[in-house]
């Protein structure tokens, strides 16, 4: 403030307070340090804008700051005093020898975890005292929150209340905000004037988000921009950019930064307690991400051997069960390594990530592994291993051990054994073992053919690789699934898979994959719950960081409708490969009826890659559940654009259509579907999509029916699906169930 200017202040002031100079300026008020004449101490007096105090006038200001003045809270700045003097609107708070929280994360960001959520907690109890007083704070942000002596303190209760209202709408035509845009609830950011306690709850969240992050999680060059990308969709998720992050701390937040306010807590108390509980802070997991290894041989042909080697590290490890190792799915996108390896740890929210290099020339093998903390880029372990190739499976048990031991993470006798157990004895069988992985796993027709041929000739090879026949069973039951455009009937697909499994079980009980086949197997042909639950526990015991198997059990679970356990064992698949089964997550979060979450959840999917079609497709579902018919559309067509060729978008596109009453493009479709079904095979479980869509319930039952006989798609989750809900009532639909072992 210029000289003149503070010598009007001390002068209206006069008789009460001496200013001495100016200790910051915010939005609504500048702050000055002053002696309170009467009590003899130092105080901090706030004065408002000249532009706010012209809007609002005395009487509103005086008024609203009187309420405020009743909190008394350890973690409340409490108000002394209020007032007018001359053209100044003035309040009085203690002069804290602290610092606020925007200095402290001026001097680093982010915090650390324990001390962002101490912070938190603090000014959550406050908001909780003040919240049952009545009193909404509406613009908790940084500046408001006073660090002093090691806690929080929140401060200018009131104030945005005393500017709200008419006075508020005022304000925003002139281009001054009635609070802070990147801290605002939606609700706030709308402009409703009878926000509560959820409305700090969400600006807390965000400036939680913040100090663990080190950015709010709406930015932009304007408020408008800000607003509208909160109204637009989810913030990313905070482990994304912080991998360690507890994942009990997300999951508050992620409720606290809920955009509907009923999907977030009720009470700021209740944010507290969850930030308390002792899952929300705990030492990271013992987390790794295996890149893919770079295929330095003479011959590139040997690519599928370097990918080899990545996933044969990830498929050892993944037998350690105090360890969290993400998925091949997830990390073989990351080839191209366009990412720094803290930006990778992040995405994939692990601690740590082993990168390296194979070089395959004749029977000699060069393999290069290093092991990297993911937030400090600091090497924890490294080795060179130069090799007869006849040491391949030594070496990776090798790696694996090392790693263990470099993550201090203990094994048990039975998981030694297991990491030691070589899968074969024979190179070229597991070379075409490993050729049949790479093409069985693109999930087209011609890659499972091809890779069904090439586990075939690795049996040949060696009658005793238990894995070429998991690798077999997995291919066919991908073709029963639907995968292939219709290469071969459910039935007889699967009726090739159970051989397969069955054979790798003979030549190795132990083997995890194949218990966790077995038991999927027992869901989709045999509707046995119970022997597919055992089965899956089975192979848990023997192949604890399976994302695979987590996945599978949980598309069990939701069909049985435990959702609260699908929903968790699909959250851990999807933190063991988080690129491949968020999908999963969002289609149970649908079948349970949690719209605005699956919206949440899908939309993460089609962020992290944006041509998955299974990402948009439960996306399209998740907006016409919300009767957004029109983005939900959009986003099943996008489904079709992506996997022309998969009838399940194709079936699930015309059901929305006749859904929203668009019964003529319903029709052309179900036309597409049966001429298509002159030349190929199409699932009667897709037909049925369409005849429920269309009313035609006797003739959807037909379709599912069929479905039931012959094994398709995925008719054994038929009883929870939100596809068949006009279904449920109907005579045939009840005795389906029956015969499904679904219903008693």
């Amino acid at each position: 403030m210029r000289t003149d200017q503070l010598e009007r202040l001390n002068a209206a002031l006069a008789g009460r307070y001496t200013v001495e100079r100016e200790l910051g300026s915010g939005g609504m008020a500048t702050v000055y340090l002053a002696d309170d004449l009467k009590h003899r101490r130092k105080v901090a007096v706030k004065v408002l804008r000249p532009e706010l105090a012209s809007v609002i006038g005395p009487d509103r200001f005086l008024r609203e700051i009187e309420i405020a003045a009743k909190l008394n809270h350890p973690h409340i700045l409490a108000l002394y005093d209020s007032g007018r003097a001359d053209e100044f609107l003035f309040y009085v708070m203690p002069y804290v020898k602290g610092q606020s929280l925007r200095h402290r994360l001026h001097r680093e960001k982010p915090l650390p975890i324990e001390e962002a959520i101490a912070v938190t907690r603090d000014a959550a109890l406050a908001l909780g005292h003040a919240h049952a007083q009545g009193v909404i704070h509406r613009d908790v942000k940084p500046e408001n929150i006073l660090l002093y002596e090691g806690e929080a303190m929140v401060a200018d209760f009131g104030i945005a209340l005393a500017v709200s209202g008419t006075a508020g709408q005022r304000l925003t035509e002139r281009g001054v905000w009635v609070g802070t845009p990147e801290y605002m609830s939606p609700e706030q950011a709308l402009g409703e004037e009878s926000l509560d306690a959820r409305s700090d709850v969400y600006s807390l969240g965000c400036v939680l988000y913040e100090l663990l992050v080190g950015e709010p999680p709406y930015t932009g060059p304007t408020a408008q921009a800000v607003i509208a990308k909160r109204l637009a969709g989810p913030a990313p998720g905070v482990r994304r950019l912080r991998a360690t992050v507890p994942g009990g701390v997300e999951q508050a937040l992620l409720k606290a930064l809920a955009t509907v306010p009923a999907d977030r807590f009720a009470s700021a108390a209740a944010f507290a307690e969850a930030l308390a509980q002792p899952g929300a802070v705990r030492p990271a997991p013992k987390s790794i991400a295996v890149l893919p290894f770079t295929n330095l041989s003479p011959d590139p042909e040997n690519a599928y051997f370097a990918d080899g080697i990545t996933e044969d590290i990830i498929a050892q490890l993944s037998k350690i069960r105090a360890l969290k190792v993400i998925s091949s799915t997830s990390v073989m996108p990351l080839k191209k390594r366009e990412q720094s390896l803290r930006e990778i740890g992040a995405r994939l929210e692990v601690a740590a990530v082993l990168e390296g290099s194979v070089r395959r020339d004749g029977d000699r093998v060069r393999i290069v592994a290093q092991l990297i903390d993911a937030e400090t880029d600091h090497h924890l372990w490294a080795e060179t291993y130069d090799r007869q190739l006849t040491d391949i499976f030594v070496i990776q048990t090798d790696v694996a051990l090392r790693i263990a031991a470099a993550l201090e993470t203990e094994l048990s006798p039975d998981e030694r054994t297991r990491l030691r157990r070589e899968p074969t004895r024979d190179l070229q069988a597991y070379k075409l073992y490993l050729q049949g992985r790479n093409c069985s796993f693109r999930y087209t027709q011609e890659g499972i053919r091809k890779g069904i041929e090439y586990f075939q000739h690795a049996i040949v090879k060696d009658p005793a690789y238990s894995l070429a026949y998991v690798g077999l069973a997995l291919a066919y039951a991908e073709l029963g699934l639907g995968h292939g455009a219709g290469a071969l009937k459910p039935r007889e697909a699967y009726q090739q898979a159970r051989k397969a499994v069955a054979k790798a079980l003979e030549l190795d009980e132990g083997l995890g994959e194949a218990h966790g086949m077995l038991a999927f197997l027992r869901v989709a042909c045999d509707f046995d719950w119970t022997g597919a639950e055992r089965e899956f526990k089975r192979a848990f015991e023997l192949n604890p960081g399976n994302a695979d198997i987590y996945a599978l059990y949980g598309h069990m679970l939701s069909a049985l409708e435990r959702y609260d356990e699908a929903v968790d064992a699909l959250t851990r698949a999807q933190q063991l490969d988080p690129l491949a089964h968020r999908s999963d997550l969002a289609a149970t979060l649908l079948r349970v009826g949690r719209y605005d979450e699956a919206v949440r959840a899908a939309a993460l999917v089609i962020d992290l890659d944006p041509h998955y079609s299974m990402g948009h497709g439960t996306l399209g579902w998740a907006y016409l559940k919300k009767g957004m018919y029109a983005k939900g559309l959009a986003e099943l067509e996008r489904a079709i654009a992506l996997a022309p060729g998969n009838t399940l978008f194709l079936a699930q596109l015309g059901q929305a259509y006749a859904l929203v009453g668009q019964v003529e493009r319903a029709r052309d479709v179900l036309k597409q579907l049966q001429g298509l079904s002159q030349r190929r095979y199409v699932s009667p479980y897709h037909m049925a999509y369409v005849y429920t869509g269309l009313g035609e319930l006797d003739r959807a039952m037909d379709s599912l029916e069929r479905a039931y006989e012959e094994r398709a798609g995925g008719v054994y989750g038929i009883k929870g699906s939100f596809l068949f809900t006009t279904l449920r009532s109907h005579p045939r639909f009840a005795a389906l169930l029956r015969k499904m072992n679904l219903v008693s």
